[in-house]
């Protein structure tokens, strides 16, 4: 909890990134480009041989590779039953088969205004993974979209192909404005509506979420979105440098809390955030969804690579 500070209200990422570095700063430059280029790199070591242009989805309809048999129902084409089966079980099988399409890859990044606490903010870092993993899904002619949101859906970038569109996400990102209250639930049911193309759903955010977070994810699992849940924090967050009597205003609610911070206060704060964070793990791992958790000291390279290495990521 902290007091919002008037000078920041309703700055764009480009203008957060001059006010934190200083003038000309720019969150996506020649060395971040650099540095995602070569993560592209050492993924594809790491998947070598199984990284592919295009992925095969689990839809069946008349491609070019073998999926599954079904029964015969009047009305199905007839030139897609089985006559080898027929012949040797009397039984009228249906051959159905894999198509190919592009993998959708949507991420999802929350710029809510807990994102923007830490030193520097949380929405940096996430804007950075959202950015590195979105040019490795270009880089493999993915289709990849860009959803910012806070309470609810706040823009859209349309599914981009191609590794040259990199630089439209970076400019999408840029202009974006870090704020308001967060709401997951609003969110993914927005979002589920808006896009019936299923695909793999990156959802990076604190899960700062008054009304929790379970809700939301079984959001996307309900509708058959893969799921990829990412908790980003900062150490600041976990041990605060605070003490005496304070007044603590909630940056998104403006609650306000009366406290005298102790050091037994701190060591319990602490226990109640690690265990937050133990359950939200729990969570996905119950529910077989690829997690990452992480604080804004860690390179977000890597991140990147602790991805790539569990396979949770390209395949």
């Amino acid at each position: 909890m902290a007091k919002r500070s008037e000078t920041r209200a309703g700055l764009t990422v480009a203008q957060w990134t001059e006010k934190v570095y200083g003038a000309k700063a720019d969150l996506f430059d020649r060395a971040f480009l650099t540095e995602v280029e070569k993560l592209y790199i050492i993924s594809k070591k790491v998947f070598s041989g199984k990284l592919k242009a295009e992925r095969r989805t689990k839809k069946l309809g008349s491609g070019v590779e073998f999926a599954e048999h079904r029964d015969y129902t009047p009305g199905d084409d007839f030139r897609y039953i089985d006559w080898n089966i027929y012949g040797r079980l009397n039984r009228l099988l249906l051959r159905l088969f894999e198509e190919e399409e592009d993998l959708h890859i949507y991420i999802l990044v929350d710029l809510s205004e807990s994102m923007t606490m830490g030193d520097p903010p949380k929405f940096f870092y996430a804007l950075k993974i959202a950015a590195a993993l979105a040019h490795i899904g270009l880089s493999n002619l993915d289709r990849v979209a860009v959803i910012p949101f806070a309470d609810g859906i706040v823009d859209r970038l349309p599914p981009n192909r191609g590794k040259g569109r990199i630089f439209k996400i970076f400019e999408f990102l840029r202009q974006q404005r870090p704020g308001n209250k967060t709401d997951l639930t609003k969110t993914l049911k927005s979002f589920v509506a808006q896009n019936k193309r299923r695909g793999l759903a990156v959802l990076l955010s604190d899960f700062y979420d008054p009304a929790g977070y379970q809700e939301a994810i079984n959001v996307l699992a309900y509708n058959h979105y893969e799921t990829f849940v990412i908790q980003v924090y900062d150490r600041k967050e976990v041990e605060p440098n605070l003490m005496g009597d304070l007044e603590l205003v909630d940056v998104e609610t403006g609650d306000i809390r009366h406290v005298t911070v102790s050091p037994g206060l701190l060591r319990r704060y602490a226990q109640e955030h690690a265990a937050f964070r133990r359950k939200l793990a729990d969570f996905c791992t119950a529910s077989a969804m690829p997690f990452f958790q992480v604080h804004t000291q860690v390179p977000f390279a890597d991140l990147v690579l602790d991805i790539f290495r569990r396979g949770g990521f390209v395949k």
